[in-house]
């Protein structure tokens, strides 16, 4: 990564006062601003570095980590550390004989360490591991019924992803070596993806099982007969048993929603019949009604 001189893009020396800086800015951000320079290219280009820039130096610690780190200032905890590490390790190894470490003992101490050789350790050439990226894909629960692919653009990058069938809302997902640059030759971070599934559909998921509501009027609940249910792959028909109850449940077995990372496996799709009472009866239905039930009391 390229050195960015935040202060000079400002117009500024580095023992700018915070109210310089933000005079400063102001006045940049005025005289860049997309509204007043229309289809300006380098105009926009321009009011990105000045916003990038106050983004650091008006942050009293973000500004403290960029003098001290240069471009390398958002790695500032990592070079920290390592110092740390190294101090507690010299203190400790003060109070150590050298026949405490073997001669590999001590060079894959400094190696874990730093990622390198004793030799890499004297030279400055510390290595660290690059930043870990975080993202969220947003999908609707149709979506990872089955396993398809989707473009995922991170940082200007274009990363293609196989989705498996059955991914749940809220899970991470790692890709590895697709974070940030590492230091001085590290290795780089890795990419977690969330996902973030949106149900716009009239079942429900329960794990891997799906339930469906089906309203069945009051005459196929005393008579029975057939009604046809939707699932999430298609509609099925279903035999109705006489004199079925409101609140029955039905069990369809492997047609819920597809189990993680098991193909062809599915869960089961559960039905709920809400029997629907009739309304606006006629005067014919409120008689035949009426005979029902002195039937029923007889």
């Amino acid at each position: 990564m390229a050195f960015i001189d935040y202060y000079k893009i400002l117009g500024l020396k580095k023992n700018a006062t915070e109210n310089e800086i933000k005079k400063a800015y102001r006045k940049l951000a005025r005289k860049y601003h997309p509204d007043l320079n229309p289809n300006n290219k380098e105009a926009e280009k321009k009011f990105k570095a000045v916003n990038e820039a106050n983004e650091v130096l008006s942050h009293k610690e973000n500004r403290k980590k960029y003098d001290k780190y240069g471009k390398d200032w958002e790695h500032a905890e990592h070079f920290e550390k390592a110092q740390k590490q190294q101090q507690q390790y010299q203190r400790s190894s003060q109070q150590k004989t050298y026949s405490d470490f073997s001669g590999s003992d001590y060079s894959d101490f400094f190696e874990s360490m730093f990622g390198g050789g004793s030799s890499k350790r004297s030279s400055g050439s510390v290595k660290f591991r690059g930043q870990d990226y975080n993202a969220e894909l947003q999908l609707d629960l149709r979506d990872v019924y089955k396993i398809h692919k989707r473009t995922l653009t991170v940082n200007g990058k274009n990363i293609r992803l196989t989705i498996p069938a059955g991914v749940k809302n809220g899970q991470i997902i790692k890709i590895k070596g697709h974070g940030g640059e590492g230091i001085n030759g590290g290795p780089r971070g890795d990419l977690h993806i969330k996902f973030v599934i949106k149900n716009n559909t009239k079942f429900k998921l329960d794990n891997h099982n799906l339930h469906l509501t089906v309203d069945l009027d009051l005459y196929k609940a005393v008579l029975g007969g057939e009604v046809t249910v939707d699932t999430f792959d298609g509609k099925v028909k279903l035999k109705i048993k006489p004199e079925t109850q409101n609140g029955t449940k039905v069990k369809l077995k492997g047609k819920g929603f597809p189990i993680y990372k098991k193909e062809g496996s599915f869960g089961d799709l559960y039905i709920t019949y809400q029997i629907k009472i009739p309304t606006n009866l006629t005067k014919r239905e409120n008689e035949l009604f009426t005979e029902l039930s002195k039937l029923r009391t007889s």
